[in-house]
């Protein structure tokens, strides 16, 4: 059997065909961590230790897996997001930090800051339910709703809200197919990280992420970029209350454009803002 400081440096070595050193070495970390339930510290003063034979079979075919382009999150099957550790499978997007910045700007908004204050927040495109979990959580008086396309998509939300104990009501539906609106009513905050990445840039993308993460929800035409904030647009005409507002996850492409689509619909004091790594990211709108 490995010992912890073997099998850490074994399965580095590896995955530094498909990442670089720094990437390598956190995967390599985070997988012993969940095999072994030891931290990089513990490791290190246990660093002689052997795994168990059913810790050398996990790290075995997990080693594998990885090797073969798969994400160390489905690998696991566990994702952190805002502090809390979700479910996840390959019907559903890794979460990532931008999207946690997205929900951090919501919850900073000043509407939001007087206490026992009860919204109706409706989510677009729930995959793992991050964003609908983490408002609930947080805005505990609001009732939020959020939907989905993909049935597979919405099991896996619905095991997060259940493990996290978060009241959310789940609903099927092609939010492209307006005739389907009929069933949605009127929110004080509308909220989507839609699909947006052009199909021609999946040749570009790392195969982590290309052959495993699903497409539905990373890919629009190359020639109608913005069809989903298109949508979100139109419906928040009708669905979203008079002094509410509308938050969305941006390619930031088409950051620009996004933003002039909103200001042609009407929208006012329309903002873009940027992620953390300097890129436009995220777009704010609302109706007044």
């Amino acid at each position: 059997m490995l010992t912890y400081s073997q099998a850490f440096y074994e399965l580095k070595n590896k995955l530094n065909i498909l990442y670089d050193e720094r990437e390598s070495e956190a995967i390599a970390h985070e997988l012993l961590f969940h095999i072994t339930g030891h931290n990089k510290t513990e490791r290190l003063l246990k660093k002689e230790q052997q795994l168990t034979e059913k810790q050398q079979t996990q790290y075995e075919q997990a080693t594998n897996e990885l090797l073969n382009g798969r994400p160390l999150q489905y690998v696991t099957g566990s994702a952190w997001f805002m502090g809390r550790k979700y479910y996840v499978n390959e019907s559903v997007l890794i979460p990532r930090p931008e999207t946690e910045e997205l929900v951090q700007w919501i919850l900073e908004d000043s509407k939001f800051q007087i206490p026992n204050s009860k919204f109706r927040i409706f989510d677009i495109g729930t995959g793992s339910g991050c964003i609908p979990i983490s408002l609930k959580l947080t805005l505990t008086q609001s009732e939020v709703i959020t939907c989905d396309i993909s049935s597979d998509a919405l099991q896996v939300a619905k095991d997060n809200a259940n493990r996290l104990q978060a009241n959310i009501q789940l609903l099927q539906l092609d939010f492209l197919d307006t005739s389907q609106h009929n069933k949605l009513s009127v929110y004080d905050v509308i909220v989507s990280n839609p699909p947006y990445i052009p199909f021609s840039e999946k040749r570009r993308m790392h195969v982590n992420v290309t052959e495993h993460e699903p497409g539905i929800a990373l890919f629009v035409p190359d020639e109608d970029a913005l069809i989903f904030y298109r949508a979100i647009a139109l419906f928040g005409k009708t669905h979203l209350n008079s002094n509410g507002y509308i938050y969305c996850e941006l390619d930031s492409a088409h950051a620009v454009a996004c933003k002039a689509l909103f200001e042609d619909n009407g929208y006012k004091n329309v903002e873009i803002r940027k992620d953390v790594h300097g890129n436009w990211r995220m777009l704010k709108a609302g109706m007044s």
